[in-house]
């Protein structure tokens, strides 16, 4: 089995209906062997984690289209990647809620730094796990981890390439005290 990301339009969903759309999901894959591991919903898509044999991909996405307009399909694999090309794609990721991806792409970047960097990757990352959790509507594990997000940014510099740590630190703080997570770009 391959592990793919797909990404129907949302018609509408909240993170309140995953457990729904994962339980309907399952039923219209029942008859294929394909597991639906986890559904994400974001403002304009709603994202099924699955495990397919690939020559089923098409029949799976066809089973799947009364959620919606199948918007994109991503072959999930272990990769190595350029450190400024994995910034970027995790930069992307990010402000278009596509977390887990981001967790990808900088943990692509992660694999390849030391010291300071390593930690300040590591809050990037936390930060967008929680909000992958949020997609699941598992908030309160995604409010949890904006403590370890605050640990790993600690006093690092005020800037990593393009991403505002200063302000990813005060959003963090702001979303702990409000126990609230509040979508933001980097």
């Amino acid at each position: 089995m391959e592990r793919y990301l797909l990404h129907f339009k949302n018609n509408d969903f909240s993170p309140k209906d995953s457990r729904e759309l994962i339980y309907r999901a399952r039923d219209l894959a029942s008859d294929m062997g394909a597991s639906v591991r986890v559904v994400r919903i974001a403002r304009n898509f709603v994202e099924f984690d699955v495990g397919v044999k690939k020559e089923d991909l098409d029949t799976l996405v066809e089973k799947l289209s009364p959620i919606g307009a199948i918007d994109n399909i991503r072959h999930v694999f272990e990769e190595e990647i350029e450190k400024e090309k994995g910034i970027s794609d995790g930069i992307y990721y990010f402000n278009n809620e596509r977390y887990w991806e981001c967790h990808e792409a900088f943990e692509g970047v992660w694999k390849q730094c030391f010291g300071k960097e390593k930690e300040i990757l590591q809050g990037i990352i936390l930060f967008a796990v929680a909000f992958a959790h949020a997609q699941e509507d598992d908030l309160r594990i995604g409010i949890g981890m904006l403590r370890r997000v605050l640990d790993k940014l600690g006093t690092s510099p005020s800037e990593y390439h393009s991403i505002d740590i200063d302000r990813l630190r005060k959003k963090a703080t702001e979303m702990q005290q409000e126990k609230k997570l509040t979508i933001f770009e980097i």
